[in-house]
């Protein structure tokens, strides 16, 4: 989505004659966007939704682009966003007011963790000095405890990054939050002020999608770009040449060679580094650093109310009424609640499921009216690779296995599934990891500015920070180019 982006910026601001071809390794446009069929319906065996707003405010740069390849219509938002904890055998609710589980609001989070509120005193000095860039545990241990690091923080990353909060790194998973912990003295107080440093207005949606799928984006952009689209076309070497680059494509018996003007590195990063080691050895080296977690997502159908489920029951149908919560937790029935989007699992629970979406209940459009229940758990965890490691139905078994025992009963046999695996899908962002990427970027822009680095491996994870990343990076090239059309 990155490179589709930038090149869609490309056209949009550089002469019409411009020439302009988008290299793809693999056989499909989309990267992590893939949308499949699972039953009959149409789902996503990648990233499932966007964020509708920009931290700095109004659209965020994934609906902008919808918009601007005419899918404004298209974008619809979830029935339901109540989220649970998976906690000692129960469902508790997601409690309100935090930062990717970072508490604003002590008591908010109780029913879920016991915050060491005595720690998180004001010491009279910000929390972080100007340079400082501690990993999240390290300074959420420390000022509010491990119960809310492990119950709360640390499976909300899981879900984002598939990381630990241990590992990561508050300025870029979290820069808001980096930002606030600068100049505030507590961090209760950082949290509730990056909240209101990126205000959403009353009613409007946190997450978008694509009726249809999130594929239709990815082709309406790719054709909005009118790009040369060269697909299972590996780009084995970059060289510099005078006035440009050279490319070396396709096999090393048979390899093409291509000379452009500019370079758009829309890579991941230890491919992208592969090919700066004929460029700079330095910037590669530090963009070399990062590492990725690998997931596998397991979809399952199961069947409605209507169909011979034996001695196990029914699942609910997503139309249906769940019980209300009661007592900070969510009734375990063996169903899947209609009101609930989904749950995350903390790691200290031992499974291997981390997170579970609710698609028939989260997304108004994917109901069925047979009553079919359409669901996703995410497996994996970064230094877990070796969890993945057995075959599609066996991780299809453990998945509807652990599924029974969170929700409370056995689940109906599933009437169809799907195993997507994501090898070295999530970047696994260190401390440091900003400086090291700003320092790669400097030494590129001073020595070879017709390149440019854009993508999750050096921004963020998130459709809309990929595309931002796009597009800003291709702003860079051409202003180098010194052409364009305003």
């Amino acid at each position: 989505m990155t490179g589709l982006a930038a090149a869609l910026r490309l056209r949009d601001r550089l002469p019409a004659d411009t020439e302009i071809t988008v290299y793809e390794q693999s056989g499909a446009l989309g990267g992590k966007l893939r949308t499949g069929e699972l039953a009959g319906s149409t789902v996503e065996f990648g990233a499932e939704a966007f964020l509708t707003r920009d931290p700095a405010g109004g659209d965020s740069a994934a609906v902008a682009l919808a918009r601007r390849v005419g899918l404004a219509d298209a974008l619809v938002h979830p029935a339901t966003g109540r989220a649970a904890l998976a906690i000692a055998g129960e469902l508790r609710p997601m409690p309100p007011g935090t930062l990717v589980g970072v508490p604003g609001d002590l008591a908010a989070v109780a029913p879920v963790a016991r915050p060491a509120a005595e720690r998180d005193a004001d010491g009279g000095r910000p929390l972080l000095g100007p340079d400082d860039d501690p990993t999240v545990g390290e300074l959420v241990r420390r000022r509010l405890g491990d119960e809310v690091v492990d119950r709360l923080v640390d499976p909300m990353l899981g879900g984002v990054y598939a990381g630990r909060a241990d590992e990561l790194s508050l300025a870029a998973t979290m820069p808001g939050l980096a930002r606030a912990a600068r100049t505030e003295r507590t961090l209760t107080g950082a949290v509730r002020a990056a909240l209101a440093a990126a205000p959403r207005p009353v009613g409007t949606p946190v997450f978008a999608t694509v009726d249809g799928g999130v594929s239709r984006l990815v082709a309406a952009v790719a054709e909005a770009a009118r790009a040369r689209i060269r697909l299972d076309a590996a780009v084995r070497e970059l060289l510099p040449v005078p006035g440009g680059w050279r490319l070396v494509i396709g096999p090393t018996r048979d390899p093409e060679l291509v000379e452009v003007d500019a370079v758009l590195l829309a890579l991941p990063a230890r491919p992208a580094a592969r090919l700066l080691g004929g460029v700079d050895v330095a910037a590669g080296a530090l963009v070399g650093r990062l590492d990725y977690a690998s997931v596998a997502l397991v979809s399952l159908a199961l069947p409605g109310p209507v169909a011979e489920t034996g001695s196990a029951g029914a699942v609910a149908p997503a139309l249906s009424a769940a019980a209300a919560p009661t007592a900070g937790r969510v009734p375990a029935t063996g169903t899947v609640p209609a009101d609930l989007s989904g749950f995350l699992v903390p790691a200290a629970e031992g499974t291997l499921v981390k997170a579970a979406t609710f698609f028939t209940s989260k997304w108004a459009h994917l109901r069925r009216p047979d009553g079919t229940v359409l669901l996703r758990a995410s497996v994996g965890r970064y230094g877990e690779e070796h969890l993945l490691q057995r075959a599609d139905d066996e991780l299809v078994t453990a998945v509807h296995r652990e599924l029974s025992g969170l929700l409370g009963a056995a689940l109906p046999a599933p009437v169809d599934s799907h195993v997507q695996r994501w090898g070295g899908a999530l970047p696994q962002y260190a401390p440091g990891h900003l400086d090291r990427v700003a320092a790669a970027r400097a030494a590129l822009r001073t020595a070879h500015p017709t390149l440019a680095l854009a993508g999750a491996g050096y921004d963020g994870v998130g459709i809309p920070v990929c595309v931002r990343s796009g597009e800003t990076a291709a702003e860079e090239i051409i202003k180098v180019l010194g052409v364009s059309r305003a």
